[in-house]
């Protein structure tokens, strides 16, 4: 397939223009060219020196990620931005972004596929950042504890070892008994803590957390699962890989957990 159908084709699927204006990602192919072919395409969450070098020796001609390199744009190539874009360009391999797209996107985003590990229903888009959405809003199938929905968190990708001591998925536990309603944004996604509330939430499940979280869920009284940052948001580029393979290329997945 051309680069650039390639490339036009996922801009048109996660809706890509919908988000330049509230993202500071760059989205898009954010480095190298759109001409020639692309016959393997590597997947992973971040783009870094470990990925970059995965999906080189894994013969990739493009790498698609959620985290790029470039946020609010690049004023200098240099340091560790150099040592990006060399890698890449020595390497000949692309780099394709889709962040706050692939977060909200319905069917393909992180928070569609957190929501589809906890079975939720009825959902609907969640999560405003100006005129779009990053996250979704759903039904459980039947009321579910804090430690059930804690334990289907737990096997995400990318969770810390907890070798049976504890659980790697902290839980801010303030909410119902039983959880109905539930509130994705995956990443870093506390600040729409109130926004949930006002949906009627029992609980807002995303990756990390501010400190402020804490007090905020126990004066609202719904419950916060914090379940890694990398470990919520491996779906989307996940559900990217297996489009890339309807249309009829290769692809290979890099998995680099940061436990964070």
């Amino acid at each position: 397939m051309e680069r650039s159908e390639y490339v036009r084709r996922l801009d048109d699927r996660v809706d890509t223009a919908a988000y330049a204006d509230v993202d500071a990602s760059a989205n898009g192919l954010q480095v190298g060219s759109d001409r020639g072919a692309v016959e393997r395409v590597a997947f992973a969450v971040d783009a870094a020196d470990a990925t970059i070098e995965a999906a080189a020796d894994a013969d990739a001609d493009l790498l698609v990620v959620h985290h790029g390199i470039s946020w609010g744009g690049i004023d200098r190539v240099t340091g560790r931005t150099y040592d990006r874009v060399a890698a890449l360009a020595d390497r000949d391999l692309s780099l394709y972004v889709s962040h706050l797209p692939l977060d909200g996107h319905p069917d393909l985003g992180n928070a569609a596929g957190v929501a589809a590990e906890l079975d939720l229903g009825e959902r609907e888009p969640f999560g405003e950042v100006g005129p779009v959405t990053i996250g979704t809003i759903g039904e459980t199938d039947a009321p579910r504890s804090a430690a059930s929905i804690r334990e289907t968190l737990d096997g995400f990708e990318g969770q810390p070892d907890s070798e049976g001591e504890a659980s790697p998925t902290q839980v801010i536990d303030f909410g119902p008994d039983e959880i109905e309603r539930v509130a994705v944004v995956t990443g870093s996604g506390t600040d729409w803590l109130d926004e949930a509330v006002e949906a009627g939430a029992d609980a807002l499940v995303t990756g990390e957390g501010k400190g402020q979280a804490y007090h905020d869920a126990r004066e609202a009284g719904v419950t916060v699962f914090l379940a890694g940052h990398y470990a919520t948001e491996t779906f989307g580029v996940r559900s990217l890989q297996a489009l890339t393979e309807e249309w009829g290329l290769e692809t290979t997945y890099v998995s680099h957990p940061t436990e964070l």
